[in-house]
């Protein structure tokens, strides 16, 4: 010491560092949940233009019927300011368990929301909602807290900016929720292009929802069906 004052030593171990364990998602381990994606909360989004977001949470419903993932929809006071789902996503899961919840902000404080994904079986959970801050996270740390493993799709997560988006995904991480984007989470569940589903049923998805892969595929069918090689054009 150089001083009266009594200097703190930290020492950091292998021990103290938590390992990592890489858990990748698994098609037939995972329940799709579709979270107060209502059309009155679609004005709360800024962080995404509207046309932009209305195409992710369109696509993140879809990925539950394209990998035949069980599907679990859920509203929060639908019939007041918030709003019904977009008419879109009823008619793509007809099906699915619709929990209306009239108070609980938080849907894991819902009973019967509770009971829908105790009863899929499945202990990886891939969601989004509106707001991220609020519906997405307070859902997504509950989750965690019962053993879940959480995919937070950040695509279709909307915030009133993306401030508060940032603070409410770095929230998240450090509980362990993995903050993924849309076509990271098709890829985990796709694993591989020769599965099924794979690329029979991926890319018209993509042209479909990720306008970018979705133009490349386009761009390399056409140069198979009429392309040809331009004088200076490199050999592939």
């Amino acid at each position: 010491m150089t001083s009266g004052k009594p200097t703190a030593y930290f020492i950091f171990t292998m021990s103290s560092v938590k390992p990592f364990t890489y858990e990748r998602l698994d098609k037939d381990n995972t329940v799709l949940l579709v979270v107060d994606h209502q059309i009155g909360l679609f004005q709360m989004v800024r962080d995404y233009q509207p046309d932009e977001f209305k195409n992710n949470i369109l696509a993140h419903a879809a990925l539950g019927k394209v990998f035949g993932l069980p599907t679990i929809l859920t509203t929060s006071s639908e019939t007041g300011p918030n709003g019904p789902l977009p008419r879109e996503i009823i008619e793509m899961h007809p099906d699915a368990p619709l929990i209306k919840r009239n108070g609980e902000v938080n849907a894991w404080d819902n009973a019967e929301f509770r009971e829908a994904v105790k009863a899929t079986g499945k202990k990886q959970v891939v969601m989004a909602g509106i707001v991220t801050d609020v519906c997405t996270t307070f859902l997504a740390l509950s989750l965690i807290s019962e053993g879940y493993t959480v995919y937070a799709n950040a695509e279709a997560s909307g915030a009133y900016s993306r401030r508060l988006a940032d603070d409410a995904n770095a929230r998240m991480r450090a509980a362990g929720v993995q903050v993924v984007s849309m076509f990271a989470v098709a890829c985990y569940l796709m694993r591989d292009w020769r599965n099924t589903p794979g690329a029979l049923e991926m890319l018209p998805f993509y042209d479909r929802y990720f306008a970018g892969y979705g133009i490349l595929a386009r761009g390399h069918h056409a140069a198979i069906e009429k392309g040809e090689v331009l004088p200076g054009e490199p050999e592939p």
